[in-house]
């Protein structure tokens, strides 16, 4: 459509006229968007419609990857990215006097996730197209997404995240593509005339669900992938059946909203009843309609349903989609007619799983009555699944109860998703080195002893074209002067900047790159918050989910205790430091909300105190987003990665932050030892117990908090802050459960214990940032290592593991 500048300009011009009604000359940034937005899904779509015609035609293994969230972030500069036109229409519209960043800006955060695990999706799609494999998402269309954080008193309050209220300009609504969903009815069974039982679904409730698909472009390629997005959009007839079954015809209005209402919400709160059955009620249309839509097209090429698990790969993305697997046997047992032992294996090794965690309560498990309520037939098959499989492990281990009862999918009246998924299933992967050997050795081994062949391990990956080459342009342009441009296509040759670690001029120039960053998201975070920042500080980040293993909280503790010590005169040559939160706590979770509000006390304090603020200061920044992550961690300096040993099954913003230069400061958890293999001890701050030292606390005890307590001052008097009259706690009590949390319930996630050693990491780091030349070379080593990191990588090696994918590499 375009290939110079000109030619865009025209097109661009032509584009706001015909579909605005708008000259350039009076066009706002908003059309300009808009304009932009609609031209470039021109130019998407004839790859896009190329790209499914060459699977369909080759029949070409696809792979359908479900997840409850896919953080996409911003699509308007990674697309004209990967199409290979972004510097060429930045340059146009400069043209024309608009600036391509502030026109990105007018776009809005897609609402579909929360955070690593839907950023991972995310990057996995990414990589997908760009790597010329056949792969999809499959996920809701949420309308308000998970919420808009904002902060009244300190406190977070969600507000909706109405992402939809202005036009989504890359979906395309495939109405004639809808599926039926059913919910509730019972189910009889009858002889089908040739001896075997056939089961008839009755007195169900449906649901139509309508795809809107995204577009997934490929980096300088002609693939284009599908995000295909479910939306719960009843018809009338679905709306007078619940009206029937509820004898209630003057509330239609509200019959329509409880429908829609499934597609709603990211997570809805599950603390009541009808909070369960809202969420199982999502899980389980997302699972129907995207199964049914992949058995749809797999139909198509007319082949027997011996090569489904052939032409067809369905992964689970935690276990939120777990029920893929009875919904796939539901189609093929009732719809298709086959029997269960050619269904269980083509359902079998059609499924693979991913595992994100090593805590207990992330793994779902469903009360029975509620599954056996809503989901009748999937239920049965449920049961029988677990029966076979029970009866198997009997033939195994003759007189073990105990190891059966361990590994039974239903006991204890809870459906265990996480043993539906994994008995289900293939293969069963982690996501970290780590985090798999827990899976192996500690919180699965039972299964990994039942199943040895099926555990793998896939260490979690970032695209690098997002959050290096999208994000930081002014650090990739450097990269590219010093050893040419193949990394792009092969981030693994980073390591090329290995040989000139030493060389003077390029470190100078990455200390430059770095500033300029600074000094450019220092601006931003005044135009936002009114707060003015030291660009020349320590920009310290500490950016995820609010939860008490990432410890947020011990984070905070170490700045009140560097505000005791300045206001003491003991921190007189401290690098003065900015230190930055970005977070979203779930809106049940008390613990993690009265973090927030301590730390913006804590911002507050330190902020407004003439004593403090030259040498210290606190941000937390309101509704963390993609797009907010592309803006701060290019800025970092220092990265806090410092949650419980054994806690954090692989983390992505850890490899973020390393990709843009910044040097981590963590706990051996999680994805950080893989980091701290590559870079080496001297190039990154570890700290605090092991996973092995912590495991062995839980199992054996022997820890007390109340003892750390009693014998470190710093903790004492920083605790006390908390209770006791002071800057931080005012006279009031309300971070008195913090404080208990800590000494009364013998601190959860051993804070107190890591305290001592994060303190002496972090004055470790204040010492070598005095040191620039080296600090610039420290950073450069973990740029330089980073690619190993690319979730390239991470997608080549499902491919050919797991899925069994072929590259399509006609295309172009």
């Amino acid at each position: 459509m375009f290939s110079e500048k000109e030619e865009f300009k025209k097109a661009f011009s032509r584009k706001l006229q015909a579909e605005l009604g708008v000259y350039v000359e009076n066009a706002t940034e908003f059309d300009v968007y808009r304009a932009l937005g609609s031209l470039v899904q021109d130019k998407i779509g004839e790859g896009w419609l190329q790209t499914q015609q060459q699977y369909k035609d080759k029949k070409e293994k696809q792979v359908y990857y479900f997840s409850m969230e896919f953080l996409m972030g911003r699509l308007l500069g990674n697309n004209l990215l990967n199409l290979q036109v972004l510097k060429m229409v930045e340059e146009g519209l400069s043209d024309y006097g608009f600036s391509l960043s502030r026109i990105e800006d007018q776009e809005h955060d897609a609402g579909l996730g929360n955070g690593g695990l839907g950023r991972l999706a995310a990057c996995f799609l990414d990589s997908l197209a760009s790597l010329e494999l056949p792969g999809h998402g499959c996920g809701l269309r949420y309308r308000y997404g998970m919420f808009d954080q904002r902060f009244m008193n300190g406190y977070q309050v969600e507000l909706p995240d109405n992402w939809l209220s202005d036009q989504f300009i890359w979906e395309v609504r495939r109405p004639e593509e809808a599926i039926e969903v059913k919910f509730g009815g019972h189910v009889s069974t009858a002889n089908n005339g040739s001896g075997e039982l056939a089961f008839r679904y009755k007195n169900y409730n449906t649901l139509r669900a309508v795809p809107y698909d995204v577009p997934v472009v490929g980096y300088n390629n002609e693939v284009v992938n599908t995000l295909r997005l479910w939306s719960a959009e009843p018809t009338e007839k679905d709306i007078l059946t619940v009206a029937k079954q509820q004898n209630d015809y003057t509330n239609m209005l509200n019959h329509q909203r409880s429908l829609e209402s499934i597609s709603d919400f990211l997570y809805p709160d599950d603390s009541t009843d009808e909070g369960k059955t809202l969420r199982l009620k999502q899980e389980y249309f997302l699972v129907s309609s995207g199964v049914q839509s992949a058995v749809r097209q797999f139909e198509q090429l007319e082949l027997p349903w011996s090569s489904f698990s052939n032409q067809v790969a369905l992964h689970i993305n935690d276990t939120h989609p777990a029920l893929v697997i009875p919904e796939l046997m539901r189609i093929l047992l009732d719809e298709k007619e086959l029997g269960w032992e050619e269904a269980w294996e083509v359902t079998q090794s059609t499924v693979s799983y991913t595992n994100h965690t090593t805590l207990s309560e992330a793994l779902e498990t469903w009360p029975v009555d509620l599954v056996r309520n809503l989901l009748p037939r999937i239920f049965m098959i449920i049961e029988e699944m677990n029966e076979r499989f029970c009866q198997s492990l009997w033939k195994t281990y003759p007189g073990d109860f105990d190891r059966i009862a361990r590994l039974a999918i239903i006991a204890d009246g809870q459906v265990k998703m996480a043993h539906l998924s994994i008995v289900g299933s293939h293969s069963i992967n982690g996501v970290a080195k780590l985090h798999t050997e827990i899976l192996k050795k500690r919180e699965m081994k039972t299964f990994f002893e039942t199943f040895p062949n099926r555990f793998t391990n896939k260490t979690n990956g970032i695209t690098h074209r997002r959050w290096l080459m999208h994000a930081n342009r002014p650090l990739s342009q450097l990269i590219s002067d010093h050893i040419g441009e193949q990394w792009k296509d092969h981030p693994e040759q980073l390591t090329d900047l290995l040989a000139k670690q030493e060389d003077p001029s390029l470190l100078d120039s990455l200390y430059d790159v770095k500033q300029q960053n600074k000094e450019s998201f220092a601006n931003w975070v005044h135009k936002e918050t009114g707060i003015m920042v030291d660009s020349s500080s320590i920009f310290d980040v500490h950016i995820k989910r609010l939860h008490g293993y990432k410890r947020q909280l011990l984070n905070a503790l170490h700045i009140m205790h560097l505000y005791n010590e300045i206001k003491s005169g003991h921190a007189r040559n401290m690098v003065p430091r900015t230190f930055f939160f970005g977070a979203k706590a779930a809106p049940g979770y008390h613990f993690a909300k009265k973090v927030i509000k301590l730390i913006n006390r804590i911002s507050d304090v330190v902020n407004n105190d003439t004593d403090v603020n030259e040498q210290l200061n606190v941000v937390f920044l309101e509704n963390y987003s993609v797009s907010m992550a592309e803006r701060i961690i290019p800025a970092a300096n220092i990265s806090e990665q410092i949650s419980t040993a054994s806690k954090e099954a692989s983390g992505t913003g850890n490899m973020k932050l390393m990709m843009n230069g910044a040097l981590t400061i963590g706990t051996l958890d999680g994805a950080n030892i893989e980091i701290n293999e590559v870079v080496g001890d001297n190039n990154m701050y570890t700290f605090g117990l092991r996973s092995n030292e912590i495991l062995r606390y839980y199992k054996e005890g022997g820890y007390s908090s109340k003892e750390v307590y009693d014998t470190d001052e710093r903790i004492r008097h920083t605790l006390d802050q908390l209770i006791h009259y002071s800057p931080f706690s005012k006279g009031e009590t309300e971070f008195k459960d913090l404080y208990d949390a800590l000494l009364t319930y013998n601190d959860e996630f051993f804070v107190l214990k890591d305290f001592a050693s994060y303190v002496e990491a972090q004055q470790q780091i204040d010492d070598d940032y005095k040191q620039t030349r080296e600090w610039c070379r420290k950073s450069l080593i973990n740029i330089a290592h980073s690619g190993k990191f690319s979730s390239d990588q991470t997608i080549q090696s499902y491919a050919s593991d797991i899925w069994r994918l072929q590259q399509v590499k006609t295309l172009r």
